[in-house]
């Protein structure tokens, strides 16, 4: 699939996005969601700072700072996430019922694309009318996404020196 020059637009964003969640000490995860041409919202991981919130993942950011007038739009909504969502962003998404998602790179550790198939009747039939596509854009992402690879493994090999 070719990127549009709105979704490359979009993910130059979202990139710009996870950079500044990067220099706060969190996650380099951002996410735009546009609609018309326009970007309507904006996130970007804050699960570690200013507080531990492990539900503070970048495209459930983003879902929350939609405007409460646009949902009845939601299915010509395009989220772009400069990495693949987990499985709670998935349902997130999917309860949204955002029409069109791009993922800029994959995520082998924690990427929710491996459950397709494996989900409840609802989600299966909001993942058959979602235009899920990624990794789009992994030349712009996937140096975030090893950012993060190695972030996650640091926090891991922490936790297990501390024992849990």
């Amino acid at each position: 699939m070719e990127l549009t020059r709105e979704d490359v637009r979009c993910f130059r964003r979202a990139i710009e996005l996870a950079e500044e969640a990067g220099a706060r000490s969190n996650l380099p995860i951002g996410a735009v969601i546009s609609l018309d041409g326009a970007i309507i919202a904006e996130g970007q991981n804050a699960i570690w700072f200013p507080a531990h919130s492990p539900d503070r993942h970048a495209e459930v950011q983003a879902l929350r700072r939609v405007p409460q007038d646009l949902w009845d739009r939601s299915e010509e909504m395009t989220l772009y996430t400069t990495l693949e969502p987990c499985l709670m962003c998935l349902g997130a998404i999917f309860l949204h019922r955002i029409g069109r998602v791009l993922y800029g790179a994959a995520d082998a550790y924690g990427g929710a694309s491996q459950v397709s198939g494996h989900m409840p009747v609802y989600f299966e039939e909001r993942a058959a009318v979602t235009e899920w596509i990624g990794p789009a854009y992994p030349q712009g992402c996937d140096p975030l996404s090893e950012r993060v690879m190695a972030l996650v493994e640091r926090r891991r090999e922490r936790e297990r020196a501390r024992g849990r």
